[in-house]
Formats: structure tokens, sequence, C-alpha cells
């Protein structure tokens, strides 16, 4: 039930972020809530495999590059989900950061069991 709930915070966020960056487009809700379980899945599968790719410029960055692999997850869910436009990496960057803040402030209104 929780991992429901975090996922419709998170399309919520998805939505919110859809109408204030011009460079991001979402359609509809059900477009956002697609959007965050492939972002979610993302996470899950492709993002350690990325990180394990990446560790030696990951290193000399100070993991400053785990931004970018964030923002390439986003172009990725882009590419999969019909729907969802960013307009580039600078705009996925700018979602990611701004997707991370979001998710940060709606999960801590979930309280622990």
């Amino acid at each position: 039930m929780k991992t429901l709930i975090k996922l419709l915070l998170t399309a919520l966020a998805v939505i919110i972020l859809g109408y204030l960056l011009p460079g991001v487009g979402v359609t509809s809700f059900f477009t956002a809530f697609i959007v965050a379980v492939v972002i979610a899945l993302l996470r899950l599968i492709v993002k350690p495999i990325l990180v394990i790719l990446t560790l030696p410029i990951t290193i000399v960055t100070f993991g400053i590059f785990l931004l970018f692999i964030n923002a390439i997850i986003i172009l990725i869910a882009d590419y999969f989900v019909g729907g969802f436009a960013v307009d580039g990496i600078w705009w996925a960057l700018i979602f990611s950061l701004l997707l991370s803040l979001f998710q940060s402030l709606l999960f801590a209104l979930i309280k622990d069991d």
C-alpha cells in the first residue's frame, strides 16, 4: 500500500513539474503515473548497472556524474512513455533534481508504521 501511495505522490510531482517546466510535457495524470512506474523500474534495474559502468568518472567528479545518470534515466523514460516529453539533457537534469526535491517533501508526509 505504501508503494502505491509513493507512486501516486511521484505522479503528482511529475504532473506539477510538467506544468512548471517549459521543457517538460505531460499529457495526463495517467501518463504521469506510468512515468512514475517506469522511473521506479529504471532506478531499480538500470541505475545500478550505469553506476557500476561509470564508477571511474563518478569517482573523479566526486559523485556529480550521478546527477547525469538520473537525467539519462529520465530521458530513457521519455523514450518509452508516450505523452511524456523532455527537451534535452539539461531539462532532464533540472526535472530530475526537482523531482527528487518534491519526492523528499511529499514522502515526508507519509508516516512510518
